[in-house]
């Protein structure tokens, strides 16, 4: 019983140690079938807004040579990469994992399954996008894919 528990006091130290204490997003992964899907998407619209101020910043410090500006410079592209790598971590562990449900080829509500399954992963592709580039384009796209996204989950008054 005691290697038990060690055991178990083990694993959570190192999932400790291994995310440092960082706040994961995603709802848990047990059935209580508690969902607030639009805030969710508040969540990641928030996440888009601060990928777009990175970009723009970082296009106002490239070039600059001082300490200051560089040090500002990369700071802006690892927020950068933190939001858009937060989008792609809910889109896969709450979305696709919890609240996307498959549909059988055999099945009525295929087709429709296929198309949500495309905007959803529309969402993580923009993501990895502006990730892979510092321009407002790929911020266009991320936000349009996003828009798609939220009528499958309105705001319920």
């Amino acid at each position: 019983m005691l290697t038990a528990r060690r055991t178990v006091f083990t694993a959570a130290l190192g999932l400790t140690l291994l995310f440092g204490g960082a706040d994961l997003h995603a709802h848990c992964q047990v059935p209580c079938g508690i969902y607030d899907d639009a805030a969710r998407i508040d969540q990641l619209r928030e996440d888009v807004k601060t990928i777009r101020k990175a970009v723009t910043k970082i296009g106002e410090l490239t070039g600059k040579k001082d300490a200051q500006s560089m040090n500002q410079l990369s700071r802006w592209v690892a927020n950068k990469e933190k939001h858009a790598a937060n989008i792609i971590e809910v889109m896969a562990e709450y979305f696709f994992a919890q609240r996307i449900k498959a549909v059988t080829a055999s099945n009525d509500g295929h087709v429709e399954y296929l198309e949500k399954l495309g905007d959803h992963h529309a969402v993580i592709v923009a993501a990895m996008k502006t990730k892979q580039k510092a321009d407002s384009g790929a911020v266009d796209e991320l936000s349009a894919a996003l828009d798609v996204l939220a009528s499958y989950y309105p705001h319920e008054d």
